[in-house]
């Protein structure tokens, strides 16, 4: 018997292909910006090169450079008189890690009496690499593998038992 509103029923296969049919024009669309991406970063004190510009070697102090920049990211670590300010621009690429997008780095030195000498602006040309050392840090205890950890503490404690063992559940307090 056939009812008005009864579809006849499609094998599964036939409604895939209409299915993929039907989506493949929209495989050329493009997917609006910023649906799976995430927003820039800043990172640092990203400083302007109109407010470096401010900053006159001669005339300008340390409190002069920290009332239009800020704080400085870093100085010197044996000369209180090189300050670094160290900005970047981040977005997070694919592996969690950060893609960076601008950074700038600017080297300010003050003479004794906390007036400035000189601004340069630092890039990659100016970095040095760094190797990274495979060795690893020793430290106390045992090197257990992943099952040895998983299964460490099987057979510790008895089922008819009312007592833990030291340091473990109901230790301190007597057992529950």
């Amino acid at each position: 018997m056939f009812h008005l509103f009864q579809c006849p029923r499609r094998p599964p296969v036939v409604a895939f292909v209409l299915l993929a049919a039907a989506m493949a024009p929209l495989g050329g669309c493009s997917v609006p910006q910023g649906l799976f991406s995430f927003p820039s970063q800043v990172r640092g004190n990203l400083v302007d090169q109109e407010q470096i510009a401010e900053l006159v070697p001669g005339t300008s102090t340390k409190q002069d450079a920290m009332a239009l920049l800020g704080t400085a990211t870093a100085k010197g670590a044996f000369d209180d008189s090189v300050w670094l300010y160290i900005g970047q621009v981040t977005k997070p690429v694919i592996g969690g890690f950060q893609g960076i997008q601008d950074q700038r780095v600017f080297e300010l030195t003050f003479d004794q009496k906390g007036v400035l000498t000189s601004v340069r602006k630092r890039t990659d040309a100016d970095s040095l690499p760094v190797d990274v050392v495979s060795r690893t840090t020793p430290s106390p205890g045992t090197d257990a593998s992943f099952m040895q950890q998983l299964l460490g503490n099987v057979g510790k404690f008895s089922a008819g038992s009312n007592q833990a063992s030291p340091g473990g559940a109901g230790a301190i307090g007597g057992g529950f």
